[in-house]
């Protein structure tokens, strides 16, 4: 496992947005972990995650595109936080854009914040986590609304790698789907297999306990 990828799980962990317990997600599963992306409100928090986003995009899609877009809400400042750390780290200046949920009709109108969108860019879609493929299905319309796009890849950054609307994980469904590359700064297997065990600010966060039930949750959600 690359060595961001082990600080990242570790920065999840200490700005709380992973924790380990019982938890009851929308969907009504009964989860023994929870990702909250919400849980990041410092400068320097997200000065970190962009970084990590931004290696993690360069390993997965390169420096050939143009456009970060990231929706509304939860994306907005995760584009405008990795275009930031893309260009410290690569070079490369990309543009960052989200959505509105209304349409703006007076002053800088329109559905779009940050760049436009033009015909044959290249264009990223960065999320915090993707359970269901649900913001995606509201996701492209927009962006092919506004122009002849290419939409090279999704990056999320947690996949649960539980199964979505069939036995497959949501990327996988969207990859099938919309015919775009899909990817993940750390899946939940990589998080398993970085703390279980291994004490962490001294305590062991995945301890057997811990382990059988989150074995015990994806035998019951896990996707194939």
């Amino acid at each position: 496992m690359e060595q961001y990828k082990k600080e990242f799980i570790e920065f999840m962990v200490d700005s709380n947005v992973l924790r380990f317990g019982e938890f009851t997600l929308k969907s009504g599963r009964k989860s023994p972990f929870f990702m909250n992306a919400g849980a990041y409100i410092t400068g320097s928090q997200l000065r970190r995650l962009g970084a990590y986003y931004a290696q993690a995009i360069h390993d997965n899609y390169g420096t050939d595109f143009d456009v970060l877009f990231g929706p509304a809400y939860k994306g907005i400042p995760l584009s405008v936080a990795t275009t930031m750390a893309f260009s410290e780290l690569y070079g490369r200046d990309i543009r960052y854009c989200s959505n509105r949920k209304e349409i703006k009709d007076h002053g800088d109108v329109g559905i779009l914040l940050g760049s436009d969108l033009n015909d044959g860019d290249r264009v990223v879609i960065i999320e915090d986590v993707t359970t269901s493929g649900k913001s995606i299905e509201e996701t492209f319309p927009i962006l092919k609304e506004q122009a002849n796009v290419d939409v090279v890849g999704l990056m999320v950054s947690l996949n649960r790698q539980e199964r979505g609307r069939t036995q497959k994980n949501a990327l996988a469904e969207i990859r099938e789907v919309y015919g775009i590359e899909t990817g993940a700064i750390v899946t939940m297997e990589e998080v398993v297999e970085h703390l279980y065990n291994r004490k962490y600010n001294g305590r062991v966060l995945i301890d057997d306990k811990m382990k059988e039930a989150i074995d015990t949750y994806y035998a019951q959600y896990g996707a194939k």
